[in-house]
């Protein structure tokens, strides 16, 4: 863009010394206005440079960068200790009541859900969940480096001790094409320390699920058509940045379920806070 500019108007510069020879204007304001019409003209004809992606792949906008190529294992509420899965999920990182809270046994049996959840119960929480490989709480307190890794802690910091990771969203990316959200309920796989790749640019260690650096719920599972370990894209995303879709429907802790309901709330207020009108 810069070459065409400069070549256009080394051009409009030569016809401008031509046209002042050839022109009728005899005075110098009448040239100068003569002049700034062939310029505006010149300028009008350099092309605009449009970019257009040379990916079909879904593209999310935002603050953070992907992590690309990252191996996900599909992990669930209720799932006992088996194999590579040394530790049960009847609670969670940050909730010892997990199963309990979350409504029940979140079954991968695909047989038993339906729509992105169990066919036995409604979940109380968002059945579109994830564990990464951080806690940035430890034995009631918060971790020192928290306060420096976690590129939204002093926006979202509330009192030491209580998690500023837990409920955050992600948009997960299939290498179909295909992209999911879902929010942080978990974490590992097999570790809780590794900021350096959740927040920064390592790669995943390795581990006995093939170096997996994300469990994803059989909710994210069925959404991007995964296997029990597949291979996709992910980043961090802002709750304003995601939009409607089945991960937005369930839960108690799900942003779009708490703001619906303030809203509705504060319209049964106004309601029944106007005042009546009196008829003779």
């Amino acid at each position: 863009m810069r070459l065409r500019t400069l070549l256009t108007l080394f051009g409009f510069a030569a016809v401008a010394t031509t046209a002042f020879s050839q022109s009728p204007y005899q005075s110098s304001s009448d040239f100068a206005k003569y002049a700034m019409k062939l310029r505006e003209s010149a300028l009008l004809k350099i092309e605009p440079q449009v970019f257009i992606p040379t990916t079909g792949r879904g593209m999310v906008f935002g603050r953070y960068p992907w992590k690309m190529n990252i191996v996900a294992t599909v992990f669930w509420v209720g799932e006992r200790a088996a194999g590579n899965n040394p530790v049960p999920n009847f609670k969670s990182s940050w909730d010892p009541e997990w199963q309990s809270n979350y409504g029940g046994f979140d079954t991968p049996d695909t047989s038993a859900r339906r729509n992105y959840i169990p066919v036995a119960f409604t979940p109380r929480q968002n059945p579109f969940y994830f564990a990464l490989p951080y806690n940035d709480v430890t034995h009631g307190t918060t971790k020192p480096e928290a306060y420096q890794v976690i590129p939204w802690f002093k926006e979202t910091f509330e009192r030491p001790g209580k998690s500023v990771c837990q409920n955050r969203w992600i948009a997960i990316r299939a290498h179909n094409g295909r992209v999911c959200y879902a929010q942080w309920s978990d974490c590992g796989p097999f570790r809780t320390d590794h900021w350096e790749y959740v927040f920064g640019r390592d790669m995943p260690k390795p581990n006995l699920n093939g170096g997996a650096g994300l469990d994803v719920s059989p909710a994210v599972r069925d959404y991007l058509g995964f296997g029990t370990k597949d291979v996709c894209d992910w980043k961090f995303v802002e709750y304003r940045d995601v939009p409607p879709g089945p991960w937005s429907r369930y839960g108690d802790n799900n942003d779009f379920v708490i703001n619906n309901r303030r809203t509705s709330e504060r319209m049964a207020k106004e309601t029944t806070e106007m005042p009546r009108v009196i008829t003779k």
